[in-house]
């Protein structure tokens, strides 16, 4: 990977954080380049920026994510807390007792299908292991960069359709974490209905309990000392649930420990709850309003995430898209496309060129201390195939190309204080008019040259008042 980065660290709280946060890490390893790799286009995008590089027991190199998973009891289902990367051994304690001893047995979970092929398919990969170096050349010559196992998934050419067998979101995590990326609160079920972590209250008093704490700050710790460049954290977090409270004590923490680093933080909402009632949405509601109010305050941005018409108790319908299809009742669902948006929203820190620091984004768009930003995406762009990018703007008229993904809707005024627009999937002659010498262009966007150029004109359109 590239010898210059500026690392970034996430953190996921929260169970539907959790659901965003691992279609975006499936994502992420999708798209993982290696330098050895002579069969695929370098990307465009800096993957050492979220993951760092490890060796198995065997030697193997790994790539795991830069990441700290916060979740309660009972959300893991068949995921081992400490992974099955590195094998980690576990010490017995001494055992004195003499009396009588009972054992009780609960049944395993049993994995999806799709989580049982990944774990064949991973042991056929991490197996190589145990080959010599030199076998281990050839092996590579042979096969390219199809270590991970992603790319033997795609080998298999196979489809799963997980709606019915996803529970939790592990039964649809694709990768490897390292053993300290996962963190488990053990005073509060995930299940049930006693002893579940609903109110703001609960989530803020964690960060006072003194184990709870040193061990958040021991995982910060690891990751953040072994980054050469770090340039911030990304926090995806539930606003309708206590790790609202947990976030803001998070940010806070991050805020005071690691000054001038960047903390953009995503509150993260889901369209329905499975469990609701009356009183349950009061919670819900109470909670986003102090989750934005805090988090906003300790982070350099804070963006709200969510499908959902509003945050209020009676909102608008959901976000819906011309082209995509999904059932808004399914976490695996919503999650899946916030995480698509989130993927192309945070580019700007992640490109290879032209990239901007969080610091700078930050600085750019927190105007007079405002910090509250808002997103919008089309998924996916609504350009048909063999059409360009001026016929596609033009063709919407008044209406915009994209939806309001921060449950806040879109300002009809079109202000706005700064804007960062990206733009994927569109590239060579589908950016610009192909227009014949002579012919009238059908709009002013069919007259330049690039598409940068088209882009910018059409929002100098649409946001006449936004800072360029």
């Amino acid at each position: 990977m590239g010898s210059v980065c500026r690392e970034v660290v996430t953190l996921q709280l929260g169970h539907y954080a959790n659901y965003v946060g691992t279609h975006w890490w499936n994502l992420q390893d999708a798209s993982l380049r290696y330098d050895a790799d002579p069969h695929n286009p370098p990307s465009e995008v800096r993957s050492d920026a979220l993951f760092r590089e490890g060796l198995t027991q065997s030697g193997q190199t790994t790539y795991t994510p830069r990441l700290i998973a916060l979740d309660l009891k009972g959300s893991l289902n068949t995921l081992r807390q400490e992974g099955t990367l590195y094998e980690l051994h576990r010490q017995d304690s001494t055992f004195t007792w003499e009396g009588e001893v009972m054992t009780h047995e609960e049944e395993p979970a049993v994995k999806n299908v799709f989580l049982q092929d990944l774990e064949r398919l991973d042991g056929e990969v991490l197996a190589e292991g145990e080959f010599s170096q030199q076998q281990q050349q050839q092996r590579e010559q042979c096969r390219g960069a199809e270590g991970s196992v992603n790319a033997s998934v795609e080998r298999t050419q196979k489809l799963f359709s997980l709606e019915g067998s996803v529970r939790v979101w592990s039964d649809f995590l694709r990768i490897h974490l390292h053993p300290r990326s996962i963190s488990v609160i053990h005073q509060y079920n995930h299940d049930g209905e006693t002893n579940r972590m609903e109110a703001f209250g609960q989530g803020e008093a964690l960060l006072r309990e003194p184990l709870f704490l040193e061990e958040l700050e021991d995982r910060l710790h690891f990751f953040v000392e072994e980054c050469d460049y770090l340039q911030g954290f990304q926090v995806l977090c539930d606003l309708q649930d206590g790790f609202s409270g947990l976030g803001s004590g998070v940010t806070e923490l991050l805020h005071d420990e690691y000054r001038g680093r960047g903390v953009f933080t995503w509150g993260l909402g889901p369209i329905t709850h499975p469990d609701t009632s009356p009183v349950k949405d009061v919670f819900h509601l109470l909670n986003s309003v102090l989750g934005v109010v805090s988090l906003s305050n300790h982070s350099s941005l804070f963006c709200p995430l969510s499908l959902r018409g509003g945050l209020g108790r009676r909102p608008p319908p959901h976000i819906t898209f011309p082209h995509l299809q999904y059932d808004p009742s399914l976490w695996y669902h919503s999650s899946a496309v916030l995480a698509t948006a989130l993927d192309t929203l945070t580019l700007p820190y992640r490109t290879l060129k032209d990239s901007a620091t969080m610091g700078q984004l930050a600085d750019a768009f927190a105007v007079s201390g405002r910090k509250v930003v808002t997103a919008s995406g089309a998924v996916p762009f609504p350009m048909m195939l063999g059409d360009c990018l001026p016929n596609a703007l033009a063709g919407f008229g008044e209406a915009l190309p994209w939806k309001p993904l921060s449950a806040c809707g879109e300002q009809s005024d079109g202000r706005c204080f700064a804007q960062s627009v990206s733009l994927r999937g569109v590239e060579g002659q589908s950016l610009v008019s192909q227009l014949a010498p002579g012919t009238q262009p059908p709009s002013p966007l069919h007259c330049y040259g690039s598409g940068e150029d088209v882009l910018t004109a059409y929002l100098q359109e649409r946001y006449p008042g936004t800072p360029r």
